[in-house]
């Protein structure tokens, strides 16, 4: 779900860039992280606590960067 929340974002020009305030144009490394495995005779569950994305601005001369786990907190309405 996390993912598809981050593509809608960038999409829609919603995630912006704490350095330049433009847009951020691209992700990149997305991983969703683990909170428990679960494997047990015949039954296994992974459940996943969120996840981590490396964010990139790509505004002209813009170098901003980050990977975090906080992702949300770029997205603006």
């Amino acid at each position: 779900m996390a993912l598809n929340v981050i593509k809608k974002a960038i999409e829609e020009g919603k995630m912006r860039c704490p350095d330049c305030k433009g847009s951020v144009k691209q992700f990149d490394k997305y991983v969703e992280t683990c909170d428990s495995v679960w494997d047990g005779a015949g039954d296994s569950d992974l459940q996943t606590k969120g996840a981590k994305v490396t964010l990139i601005c790509g505004n002209d001369k813009c170098q901003w960067r980050e990977r975090t786990e906080y992702w949300s907190e770029y997205i603006v309405d």
